[in-house]
């Protein structure tokens, strides 16, 4: 996909991999950017660096969702590309509470589906349309420190996959975006050695380089870590040996901070 006059949307977009996509997303030609965020004063300052447009909503209620999708193809045109970038980490095991891990689901997952639920359609009677969704490593390996994370990033992975079978052949392109340790307001404090940064800590510009990249070749794995494929070849190869291997990863890092 070449973003030169395409209309875009990123949620997540005031801070970090959202705030990087929009500037690359502005520098590459796109007609129109819409910032989506919760945080509605950050989404004006970035929507205004590039002069696009803010939305305040919160991504992972189902009808703040739908009115986002209606109002920018109402007021702005028809959405050629819809990053569904924002994301929540909590960490923690199986005892978080009950809130947390329904928050985590909301933003982490739901906020996909609801998405889906109002564009998708959209896009498959124009013929025509791309999605992308931010995941994490933690969504193809795991989280160490972070049941919640983990989990919720395997089902955005795997809804992104469900999408690009299920409407792949009608016009409707995915990719998913999976790195790992990005200097972002999610992973302050952490540093290069620790295991969220055992592969080096990316700024968020070189993340959206590789969503670049990613969108013009259509691939629907965009990895920005390249480490992280082989990780998931070692994985698949031998699923026990893969799991010995992170818990010997665990007992090496004891601190645990989040992931992209």
């Amino acid at each position: 996909m070449e973003l030169k006059d395409r209309i875009v949307v990123v949620t997540g977009g005031a801070l970090g991999i959202g705030r990087a996509l929009v500037r690359r997303f502005a520098s590459e030609g796109a007609r129109h950017v819409v910032v989506v965020d919760i945080d509605g004063d950050g989404a004006r300052d970035v929507a205004a660096e590039v002069g696009g447009t803010a939305i305040t909503a919160d991504v992972g209620h189902g009808p703040d969702m739908s009115r986002v999708v209606h109002q920018i193809e109402d007021e702005v045109g028809s959405i050629d590309l819809f990053c569904s970038n924002a994301g929540l980490f909590v960490p923690g095991d199986a005892e978080v509470s009950d809130e947390l891990w329904e928050a985590s689901w909301r933003v982490n997952v739901l906020a996909h589906v609801h998405m889906a639920r109002t564009l998708v359609p959209r896009m498959l009677e124009r013929g025509r349309g791309y999605l992308l969704q931010t995941a994490s490593a933690a969504g193809l390996l795991s989280q160490i420190g972070s049941a919640p994370y983990s989990t919720t990033k395997h089902a955005a992975v795997g809804f992104a996959e469900w999408l690009a079978i299920t409407y792949g052949e009608r016009g409707l392109r995915v990719s998913v975006l999976c790195p790992q340790a990005v200097r972002t307001r999610m992973t302050e404090g952490v540093e290069v050695g620790t295991v969220s940064a055992v592969d080096g800590m990316l700024e968020p510009d070189v993340v959206a380089a590789a969503v670049v990249r990613g969108l013009e070749e259509e691939r629907f794995l965009i990895l920005p870590h390249p480490q992280v494929e082989e990780y998931m070849r070692r994985k698949a190869a031998d699923y026990d040996r893969w799991l010995r291997g992170m818990r010997k990863l665990k007992q090496r890092f004891p601190d645990v901070s989040g992931d992209g």
